[in-house]
């Protein structure tokens, strides 16, 4: 088939050609923005999901959504290196200086960049070197305490005030949640629970690793009540069809029903690996309709494909130490492992251990889903690792 019609085009955080299995969960997110705007009681949302499960295209949509319907939005990725309270305040700026120019909000806009610009003073002294060009004085004495928390709450008052004001909503999506710090992260949600006590049109939807459940009620006990957790996972099988049938037939290709159970065999449903074997699924087609034997031939490809970009990209990261690590939780299979059978395949202490296991935790390779337990971050990993270690070398 010619290539310059494939529908799939696979990358970080790429839209598909069709999101399916996801509207129930967009829905609700529109009806929980929705309520908020009208200042009614919603819970923000938190998606807990493994790597390319397509947790940075649902932040996406429900962006696009959010401003379709008129709402202030900010779109943040949280980094290991920048502070998260930094990346707020550059996207708050931009949101004030639009509200600020409606007539009805100019006092309560003006007073909002006030409190921000007494903000970014007080992160100045912590973090240093932010710089947004806020035309505007702070207001002694509030949001600019250097006591985070505090200061944080003031200010998502203030932005809350002029966006009623406005008879809007802000709509803050943050992806990789679970780079944010603790004490960052303690001072978001205390910011949030103040502008739900308030009826303030504030709305967080936030996208991240499984362990930031366990990560949010750490920094705050009451965070379970705050929030909707909702887990994203793989898809069944009738939305893996619809996943890569649609934008086939779409083109007005076939693809026998044999094949798309292949490819759900493959995949196991996980939403990255569909548009890496629709694409090439396509490519080694010569003609309609797709058949097992173009699946057969488009497996190299795929492996080949994930191998260089979507799996080395992460295996790359890693230390020695760390990559044993990795390989000796495949040598057990997907997981989750206990601690104690990963040690015996290295023959090691578990205690010995604990150092290598954090830090890949903290680099968002594993988690824990249970006291003990380590499981991979990455769909299909363990395959990855058996395959570019092959031999016995890594149990030296």
């Amino acid at each position: 088939m010619n290539p310059l019609d494939n529908p799939f085009a696979p990358g970080a955080g790429s839209p598909p050609p069709e999101l399916a299995g996801r509207a129930e969960l967009l829905g609700s997110i529109h009806v929980a923005a929705e309520r908020t705007r009208r200042l009614l009681a919603a819970r923000s949302v938190l998606l807990l999901g493994l790597r390319g499960v397509g947790k940075t295209v649902l932040l996406d949509r429900v962006h696009d959504q959010a401003q379709a319907d008129g709402l202030a939005t900010i779109m943040i990725e949280a980094t290991e290196r920048s502070p998260l309270p930094a990346l707020l305040a550059a996207e708050l700026h931009r949101v004030l200086l639009r509200l600020s120019r409606q007539q009805r909000v100019r006092d309560l806009g003006s007073r909002a960049m006030r409190v921000l610009a007494g903000f970014v003073s007080a992160l100045n002294l912590k973090y240093g070197g932010i710089e947004l060009g806020i035309d505007a004085p702070g207001e002694p004495g509030v949001a600019d305490s250097g006591d985070l928390e505090l200061d944080l709450a003031a200010l998502f008052e203030a932005v809350g005030a002029a966006a009623s004001a406005s008879d809007t909503a802000l709509i803050m999506l943050v992806d990789e949640f679970q780079y944010v710090p603790k004490v960052e992260l303690a001072a978001l949600i205390s910011a949030l629970h103040r502008a739900a006590q308030r009826r303030l049109p504030i709305f967080l939807a936030a996208a991240g690793l499984p362990q930031l459940r366990a990560r949010v009620a750490e920094a705050k006990t009451y965070a379970e009540r705050l929030f909707e957790f909702r887990e994203i996972g793989p898809l069944d099988e009738g939305a893996t069809t619809d996943a890569v049938a649609k934008p086939i037939r779409a083109r007005d290709i076939d693809i026998v029903p044999d094949a798309l159970r292949m490819i759900f065999s493959e995949t196991q449903g996980y939403p990255y690996f569909l548009q890496e074997w629709g694409k090439h699924a396509w490519d080694v087609a010569e003609r309609s309709p797709i058949d097992t034997g173009d699946i057969a031939r488009a497996s190299d490809e795929v492996s080949a494909s994930l191998d260089a970009g979507f799996f080395r990209a992460r295996f790359d990261r890693l230390t020695t130490a760390q990559k044993r690590y990795l390989r000796a939780m495949a040598e057990l299979g997907p997981g989750p492992h206990r601690s104690g059978e990963i040690a015996r395949n290295l023959d090691r202490k578990v205690t010995s251990l604990g150092p290598t296991r954090a830090q890949l935790i903290a680099k968002g390779m594993v988690w824990s889903a249970a006291r003990g337990d380590t499981a991979f971050t990455v769909p299909l990993f363990d395959r990855f690792m058996r395959r570019i270690m092959p031999g016995p070398e890594w149990r030296e």
